[in-house]
């Protein structure tokens, strides 16, 4: 494990801030200022280091660190091992995912994506659409990550397609979101381009900056799905005929809002966790906290990442265990369960409404079972940072305001936002599914 003086080190010479392993006893105050007050000049040396260089030279220069190969070596390890899935304890629960076939009213938008996904194909050449397309169970699927930098090249990369081509996969995409999740991943693409005219690297950071992939055949009936990441955006989808899956998720944004447009990303979610928090009582406040600060020296020694900082089911974390932490919903009453639903509801809403509806239930039915944690001061401003997790056998989310990385703030502040979104217990990725799909054959 690397030690926080060695990352501080790597973040004098490489813009990642020791603040984010390093506790402080005393806390530490967060800002009330927006986050243009923290807008690197575009010359400075941090950011004229990267200017002029291609995505491929950019990805080679920021990864060229001791500490970030180290960070890969470990994601290289953990690719190299077979996909289990997410546990609280090591042990992967069986049957959580047996549910009969959706009614046809709840039924994923399968022939749509089927269409898009066979017109996108005719808008390829042949060498594209090998590159384009991998097996159901090719590693690629699990290479994901979403650093600005490119550690495994997967599938097409958006601007390096034809404005038809990338409109070819957007049509992919569309088909398979409900058109609010649709717009937030678009959105989240023109936050990601609205920081690269902030810093001036729009060749590393761009609308267009994603890789995007297919894996297994298009089809009605057998499973089959895509894949889009880059710079704070993972998204994985599977259908299997009227079935559909979207985990792993990785959404973020910094800054989380641009001019233009008055919607800031994730705020709906943050205010409704804030008043889930504000909602506890004594006892439910002292066990939902698990560490009174975002940097709480109480904090085991490798609990704050330089990269993930509090979150723990990102990049590379497919098998990770993460015991439940917090209180228990079976402690919270009806209005405070409500609004944990709600902040469920509001994460899957990249769902089209018939799969949200089936996915929604089978959280209800694990709700006793569900537990919610946070870390952080409970502040009444909207200005303070906090995470917290949402967890139970079958559905695993986070919410992680960061330091900055482009922009210069030393702290967490609620500018920067990370969302995780899991299927613990085996399916991300839709793999329980497959299995239970190809056991049925």
């Amino acid at each position: 494990m690397t030690d926080s003086s060695d990352w501080g080190r790597f973040g004098a010479q490489a813009g990642f801030s020791a603040e984010r392993v390093t506790g402080a006893a005393d806390g530490y105050s967060h800002t009330d200022e927006p986050y243009t007050r923290f807008q690197y000049d575009p010359q400075d040396p941090l950011m004229a280091q990267y200017r002029g260089l291609d995505y491929a030279e950019f990805a080679a220069v920021r990864t060229d660190h001791p500490l970030i190969q180290q960070v890969i070596g470990t994601w290289r390890e953990r690719l190299a091992q077979p996909f289990a899935g997410v546990t609280s304890d090591g042990r992967i629960i069986e049957g959580l995912y047996d549910a009969p076939d959706p009614d046809v009213e709840d039924a994923a938008p399968t022939a749509a994506m089927v269409a898009a996904a066979d017109a996108l194909d005719a808008l390829l050449s042949e060498d594209e659409r090998e590159r384009l397309h991998y097996g159901l169970d090719a590693d690629e699927w699990r290479c994901w990550s979403n650093p600005e930098f490119l550690v495994y090249r997967v599938g097409l990369r958006l601007e390096e397609q034809t404005p038809e081509q990338i409109e070819g996969i957007l049509a992919v995409i569309r088909a398979s979101l409900s058109p609010v999740g649709y717009d937030r991943l678009v959105t989240t693409m023109r936050l990601n381009a609205y920081l690269g005219s902030l810093v001036e690297l729009p060749q590393a950071l761009g609308e267009y900056s994603y890789q995007f992939s297919v894996y297994g055949n298009p089809s009605l009936d057998e499973p089959w799905g895509w894949q889009i990441f880059g710079h704070h955006i993972a998204v994985n989808v599977l259908v299997a005929g009227r079935h559909e899956v979207i985990a792993p998720v990785f959404l973020g944004a910094e800054p989380n809002e641009m001019p233009g447009n008055d919607a800031v990303a994730f705020k709906d979610r943050q205010r409704t966790a804030l008043e889930l928090a504000h909602s506890f009582t004594p006892a439910q406040r002292a066990k939902a906290v698990v560490y009174a600060s975002m940097r709480d020296p109480g904090m085991p020694e490798g609990r704050l990442h330089p990269l993930d900082e509090r979150h723990l089911a990102g990049a590379f974390q497919d098998n990770a265990v993460i015991p439940y932490e917090g209180v228990r919903l079976a402690e919270l009453d009806e209005r405070q369960r409500a609004l944990v639903m709600a902040i469920a509801a509001d994460q899957l809403a990249l769902l089209p409404d018939g799969p949200l509806r089936v996915k929604l239930r089978e959280i209800r039915e694990h709700l006793d079972d569900t537990w919610f944690c946070w870390i952080g001061e409970i502040g009444d401003d909207g200005r303070t940072p906090f995470y917290f997790r949402i967890q139970s056998p079958v559905y695993l989310a986070e919410f992680d305001h960061h330091a900055g990385v482009w922009l210069a703030n030393e702290t967490p502040e609620v500018f920067h936002t990370h969302t995780t979104l899991r299927y613990p217990n085996g399916n991300d990725y839709g793999k329980a599914l497959v299995a239970r799909w190809r056991a049925a054959r």
